[in-house]
This record gives C-alpha cells, sequence and structure tokens, in this order.
C-alpha cells in the first residue's frame, strides 16, 4: 500500500477554518498546478486524502501526492490505487524540509557532499508547487529526483 505522510498542520490552506479539507477543494488545488492529473480522482477519509486513477508518468504520480499532501489539514495520502500508464508506481524518494534546511542543503544531503549546486534540480522537480528555491517551509515535503 502507498501511504506516504505529511504534517497536518503546515502547506497550502484551501476553504475557511482548519478543519480537513474536502475531496472537491483537493481536486481543484490538483488541477491547479496543471500536471497531467486530470484523469485523477480525490476523496478523503477524515485527514487522510485517498488518489485514484492514472498519471502518464512518474514525476506526475509524485507531483499528484505532494500537491495534495502539502495541504493544510492532510495527515496522509494514500496513492495505492493511483497507476502509472498500466503499472504501478515506483517508490518516490521524498524528503521532509526541516527547520533550517535550504534547497542546497537538502541536495548535499541527498545527493552527497559538493552536490549542492544540484539543489536546482529538487527545484525543477518541484515546479509548479515550488514557485522560488528560497521559499520552502518546515514540514513541506519536496520530491528528490535521481541525479542526472
Amino acid at each position: 500500500m502507498s501511504i506516504f505522510d505529511f504534517v497536518k498542520s503546515v502547506g497550502t490552506k484551501l476553504g475557511i477554518g482548519d478543519g480537513a479539507p474536502q475531496a472537491d477543494d483537493l481536486k481543484k488545488e490538483l488541477d491547479s498546478h496543471n500536471l497531467g492529473t486530470s484523469g485523477v480522482q480525490v476523496s478523503t477519509d477524515g485527514d487522510k486524502a485517498i488518489l485514484k486513477g492514472n498519471v502518464n508518468d512518474q514525476s506526475a504520480f509524485e507531483k499528484a501526492v505532494i500537491a495534495v499532501g502539502n495541504t493544510l489539514g492532510v495527515s496522509k495520502v494514500e496513492a495505492s490505487e493511483l497507476k502509472v500508464g498500466n503499472g504501478a508506481a515506483a517508490a518516490p524518494v521524498l524528503y521532509t524540509v526541516k527547520k533550517g534546511d535550504n534547497l542546497w542543503k537538502i541536495a548535499e544531503a541527498q545527493y552527497g557532499r559538493g552536490n549542492g549546486a544540484k539543489y536546482t534540480q529538487i527545484f525543477e522537480a518541484n515546479k509548479p508547487m515550488l514557485s522560488d528555491p528560497d521559499k520552502i517551509y518546515p514540514g513541506q515535503v519536496l520530491r528528490i529526483p535521481p541525479l542526472s
């Protein structure tokens, strides 16, 4: 089962109040990023978001998970029924931002010492959810792509 954990008390705020977001609001947030996720259905079970359907590639799968998971009120994203093409998705590498982190530090930690300049790959892999490499926050979950 593909269940991903997120920090419930941080992320994009949807709607009014601090409760768990509604499935329709999560779907609108997901669609707003134009990730190629029109074939994805979103439902909720309390503070867990459930994604079902198909995406074209691994990148769209991972971005769908983090776009929904980095929403205020969501603590888990279940994606066991979210398929890539005609098959199952590979396990993504995700990183939860800690206080004091920046993309350079994350790149060095994930790719090895001396690879801080590879932060641009992490930034690009998290677009359009990230609009600026300096605007990350503790608790945010980022995709870590393999080095190219």
